[in-house]
């Protein structure tokens, strides 16, 4: 019960984040919504992966931090106009 009021709350949030993501006044606020979002999902697989008794959606998690994180350094350097 508490694992499945988890994910409701965690879905509530990805609902909020998407709201952001859409709305934002700035390409900033997107890509901190778009970071928010990735840390997001990886809560929701984390959490899954409890209540499924399995090991697979943490491999899973770990490479959505992995990607990311990649993601949103190349996007930031990018919005910040450094090539170096």
């Amino acid at each position: 019960m508490i694992l499945g009021i988890s994910l409701a709350l965690i879905g509530l949030a990805a609902l909020l984040t998407i709201v952001r993501l859409l709305r934002g006044p700035s390409a900033f606020d997107r890509l901190v919504a778009s970071d928010v979002l990735a840390v997001i999902s990886t809560a929701f697989l984390a959490v899954y992966s409890v209540q499924a008794r399995t090991s697979f959606f943490m491999d899973v998690a770990i490479v959505n931090v992995i990607l990311g994180f990649i993601g949103v350094v190349m996007i930031a350097r990018f919005l910040i106009g450094g090539t170096k």
